[in-house]
């Protein structure tokens, strides 16, 4: 069931298009792992790079929506060759693990990031963080016109105005956020008004900002680490964009943080290599550029965040444990149902 809702929808990657791809194959097949990679090839492929250089353990990486992923390791199981997966968000991780694919890390490891960020059974780990935000442009709305709730968005006087990405895997973990949070019947009628209100619906959070930015859409729900790298991409700080985010206020569930995080497979248990990439991920040189290069949150300890978006801990985040997002293929047929994906 979740391998066919998954792949149904043709889930679209976070960020630019990723495909299946095998990275330098070419290295010593003596010493490689195999990771599935739900994060966006031209983010961490650079990251992996570094790893092999550091350590020369060769990086198998094959790309492709963390979803579209986690319903293929789910229809492989125990013969899938991946050593670890590298997935967008915590409910992807959770799939996977509640079938009983990963294995349990290592205390060690494990303590190295809150609590609030790993699974509560040591089956996976958070490598860095991000936040969900409204982003608008500030030529078309003032701050005081924002909303101050994710549901007020279905109000009429937002209809056609708020740019969406529903094949998004983080877009489904924020459904999912609800879901956990409110129950299903307030996630049905959430996903029901916003397509009521003609959403603009978009491939993707990069797509959003960038139509948000030059005026097409007011405002869009997407991740706030995209703001940062469409200032690097333009050469220009981030507060000097048009483009503005907006963090819902009061624990409100469109403030939800999420994890891209790794877990280990069963077959990959003891091996010394994937010790060592998990490590790598968790060490100060990876977290520094998650915070510098990608502008997400670091999760381990001594790491500073992006300059230009409130410290992690002082966000007010939904009280949602991420355990707990771990209904994936549900959240996916409430949303093909719901017809915000054809």
């Amino acid at each position: 069931m979740l391998a066919a809702s998954l792949l149904v929808l043709g889930l679209a990657a976070c960020g630019s298009g990723e495909e299946d791809a095998a990275a330098d194959s070419g290295q010593a097949a003596d010493k490689q792992i195999t990771v599935y990679s739900g994060r966006n090839e031209q983010l961490v492929k650079p990251l992996l790079d570094k790893f092999t250089e550091q350590t020369g353990i060769a990086v198998n990486a094959r790309y492709a929506n963390t979803a579209q992923l986690a319903a293929q390791l789910v229809e492989e199981g125990d013969k899938s060759p991946a050593d670890v997966f590298f997935a967008q968000d915590a409910g992807a991780l959770g799939t996977v693990a509640k079938r009983g694919m990963f294995s349990t890390l290592s205390e060690e490891t494990t303590a190295k990031v809150p609590a609030t960020y790993r699974a509560g059974n040591g089956q996976w780990v958070g490598v860095s963080a991000r936040a969900r935000v409204l982003a608008y442009n500030a030529d078309l709305i003032q701050a005081d016109q924002l909303p101050a709730s994710v549901f007020d968005l279905t109000a009429p006087a937002w209809k056609g105005k708020v740019g969406v990405a529903p094949t998004n895997a983080s877009f489904q973990a924020f459904v999912t956020a609800i879901r956990v949070q409110h129950g299903d019947a307030k996630a049905e009628e959430f996903l029901r008004g916003l397509k009521d209100n003609d959403p603009q619906i978009r491939d993707g959070n990069g797509k959003i900002l960038e139509d948000v930015g030059s005026g097409v859409i007011p405002v869009g729900l997407v991740n706030h680490y995209y703001l940062g790298e469409i200032a690097k991409e333009q050469g220009t700080p981030p507060d000097a964009l048009k483009v503005k985010l907006h963090f819902f206020p009061g624990g409100d569930t469109g403030a939800l943080v999420n994890v891209a995080g790794v877990g280990v497979l069963n077959r990959a248990a003891n091996d010394p290599d994937v010790q060592k990439f998990v490590d790598f991920l968790l060490g100060t040189e990876a977290q520094t550029y998650f915070a510098e290069q990608t502008f997400e949150y670091p999760v381990v300890a001594g790491v500073p965040g992006p300059a230009y978006v409130p410290a992690l801990a002082d966000l007010a985040v939904p009280q949602i444990d991420l355990n707990d997002l771990d209904t994936l293929d549900a959240t996916v047929t409430m949303i093909k149902n719901s017809g915000l994906v054809p």
